[in-house]
């Protein structure tokens, strides 16, 4: 019996079954049609992204070159020019020269330089050479091939390994350092310290740092956004741009630094010790804080007598810890300039830059 004079034998049904494969076919086209659309629009978005990103150039008004330092191993060096006493500028862990884009230009009296160590942006990524006498090498010979004579070392965070090692060893080729919240000792470290770290998990939850969401994360722009929110200081664009990858459509992509490179750093890193440093030296640092201290604008305000007590405590032991490393450099540099920058957070050439500026400019000024 053929399929024809099966539904011949059921007018409505035969009806509804021609209506339904006419409206099939049509939903069939219509589907077709717009998965068509979608994928115009996805390539034409992805065209989009990736012509911006081609696009996108470095606003700030630096030469790149590539110094060698060991066989195979080259850093890529920022030269934003001027003219006066060279400084140089060493990023923390994490960052690249480009973090100081905005900053640099705005040192004006000074010749100023950005060295991108190994392991981090476009510079090389080598399976070794990452502890604090081959970082701090390596910032010497860049120094050497580029004939930058007794220069100021301006170091961020974990830079302060190479002032520190550069300071003890090599104090004739110097003329100042400068540490940017960079006296955290590796040896002395909070998050070291089971009791420390057990304080800081009973703060308040909102006086954590609140994480990126995922549209955050894909985006260069938007994670700048999460930066403002977050107010501890904002990269330049270029910046994030050398920290991550980015994707064929244009968006934030994963890390360039592998984690075993972090790791090498952090193992290879050593105590600090000042005490052969024979150079003026200047810190920035938010100084330790007291139960007595008036709260600051926008600082959280404890909820209870729990919050508070919780809040202290941490406060305390933190203090501690700062205050350890400001009495080591002053063991070691009796004559340092420390300047507290309260509320400055980590980045305190970006939070706090008119101060930041002020101060490293009349030092560098002061130098013979």
């Amino acid at each position: 019996m053929s399929y024809l004079f099966e539904t011949n034998r059921f007018p409505i049904a035969s009806t509804r079954l021609r209506a339904g494969l006419r409206k099939s076919s049509r939903m069939r086209r219509a589907g077709k049609i717009l998965v068509s659309f979608l994928a115009l629009t996805l390539v034409a978005s992805a065209a989009a992204y990736a012509q911006e990103s081609a696009s996108w150039q470095d606003p700030s008004k630096h030469r790149v070159q590539f110094v060698t330092v060991e066989d195979g191993i080259r850093l890529e060096v920022l030269d934003w020019g001027g003219t006066g006493r060279p400084i140089v500028l060493l990023a923390g862990s994490g960052n690249t020269a480009h973090v100081f884009d905005e900053f640099a230009p705005k040192l004006t009296g000074c010749h100023v330089y950005g060295v991108t160590r190994r392991g981090y942006g476009a510079s090389s990524r080598p399976e070794s050479g990452y502890d604090d006498q081959r970082l701090a090498d390596d910032v010497l010979q860049v120094l050497a091939s580029l004939s930058i004579d007794a220069p100021v070392l301006v170091g961020h965070s974990m830079a302060g390994g190479e002032l520190t090692t550069l300071g003890n060893q090599h104090s004739d080729r110097l003329a100042g350092l400068v540490y940017l919240d960079a006296l955290g000792d590796p040896k002395d470290w909070p998050a070291s310290d089971p009791a420390y770290m057990a304080l800081a998990k009973n703060l308040p939850a909102a006086m954590r740092k609140p994480p990126t969401s995922s549209e955050e994360r894909r985006s260069f722009e938007a994670y700048r956004g999460w930066q403002i929110r977050n107010g501890e200081g904002v990269f330049p664009e270029s910046e994030l741009r050398n920290m991550y990858e980015t994707n064929p459509d244009g968006t934030k992509g994963k890390f360039k630094t592998p984690p075993s490179i972090h790791n090498a750093i952090g193992a290879g890193q050593k105590k600090r010790e000042y005490s052969k440093i024979r150079v003026p030296v200047l810190a920035f640092l938010e100084f330790p804080r007291s139960a007595s201290d008036p709260p600051r604008p926008g600082e959280y305000q404890p909820k209870n007598e729990e919050e508070r007590a919780a809040i202290e405590a941490f406060n305390k032991a933190t203090a501690t810890f700062i205050e350890r490393w400001m009495k080591n450099l002053k063991n070691g540099v009796p004559g340092a300039r420390l300047v507290d920058l309260p509320g400055a957070g980590h980045y305190v050439f970006l939070t706090r830059e008119a101060d930041v500026l002020r101060e490293v400019r009349a030092f560098a000024a002061g130098l013979q």
